[in-house]
């Protein structure tokens, strides 16, 4: 559905030399406004008198303010702050995109409970043991390297040896907090680790899906996620450089596949979040949109990139809009 709104042929659309799909392209200001749900104001006719326009609402007058509020998931060794940071481009240019179709993003940035030490980071190396001549002070001036303060966190742990994740209980339900919080969310959007998480915080949101025997470990944070959230299933998820989650305990998430409207964003240099890891999450969404933006492992804050985030924004939130009529209508 929302890819027939989006005029996508495919299921998976490759930017390399064209960052926008034709279809999608504006070749006017007119054309972009009636596009994002807008109107170009046309001269006043001589008919227009103001008993008629006190009547009629003029044309280009403001919509009302719908919020849409979006969790932001930050990715491995981030945190909300630092995320929001390298993304308020991005958030701004979609007010700004949104403003005319009336949609007001409201972005909500936790911060995940896991705090990570120097040692943890990818590509961290050790420092070399100190010299017998270097003495004690070398040593522990060494291992205060090592274990250093830094503003570094995580949803999860992976455990190589059994492949499961380490403390993804504290991680959900530190996202169930901020869920709760905000009042409930709409939708949610991740980077990288956060991407993971956010396919399977809008799972888990989904009507009819639990944990069941397989998942039972993870039946608190689930409860906890949902009644944060009243029960509401999310608009739609979006994900860059996300993954799917492998640990068997965690399938009932992609079991049956996630029907949530997902946007999918791939780097094709992405040497972190190789792109079949990747795809192996689109396979588990139903209605899935994927963009492979020529970049690596980041998240494309550019308008070439954040207009298609926008359409996507906007026809998932009509659509559900739409839904919410007939279903008055029927009742």
């Amino acid at each position: 559905m929302i890819q027939s709104m989006l005029q996508t042929a495919t299921r998976s659309v490759r930017f390399c030399a064209q960052p926008l799909l034709p279809r999608l392209r504006f070749h006017s200001k007119a054309t972009a406004l009636n596009a994002m749900g807008d109107s170009v104001s046309q001269p006043p006719s001589r008919a227009d008198t103001p008993s008629s326009r006190t009547s009629t609402p003029r044309i280009g007058t403001p919509k009302p303010k719908k919020e849409v509020r979006i969790l932001m998931l930050h990715g491995y060794t981030q945190s909300g702050p630092l995320f929001r940071a390298k993304t308020r481009a991005l958030e701004k240019l979609l007010a700004k995109i949104l403003a005319p179709s009336g949609i007001l993003p409201v972005t909500v940035y936790p911060t995940a409970p896991n705090k990570l030490s120097p040692k943890d980071i990818p590509g961290y190396e050790a420092r070399r043991p100190p010299s017998a001549q270097e003495g004690g002070a070398a040593a522990e001036s060494a291992a205060a390297a090592d274990d250093q303060d830094i503003d570094a966190w995580a949803w999860f742990r992976k455990d190589e040896a059994s492949g499961k994740f380490r403390f993804l209980q504290e991680g959900m339900e530190r996202v169930a907090d901020a869920v709760r919080e905000a009042g409930g969310v709409d939708a949610v959007v991740g980077f990288s680790q956060g991407g993971c998480v956010a396919g399977m915080v809008a799972a888990a949101l989904e009507e009819g899906r639990d944990p069941g025997d397989e998942g039972k470990e993870h039946e608190g944070w689930w409860r906890k996620l949902r009644e944060a959230n009243g029960g509401r299933a999310l608009t739609f998820a979006v994900s860059y450089s996300g993954f799917q989650a492998v640990p068997r305990d965690l399938q009932w998430l992609y079991e049956p596949k996630i029907r949530t409207p997902t946007l999918h964003y791939i780097g094709s240099l992405d040497t972190v979040v190789e792109e079949a890891r990747s795809q192996a999450l689109v396979a588990r969404c139903e209605e899935a949109v994927v963009l492979t933006h020529p970049g690596g492992h980041y998240v494309p804050i550019t308008k070439e990139w954040v207009m298609p985030l926008a359409v996507f924004v906007k026809k998932c939130v009509e659509a559900k809009a739409d839904g919410e009529r007939e279903g008055e209508v029927k009742l």
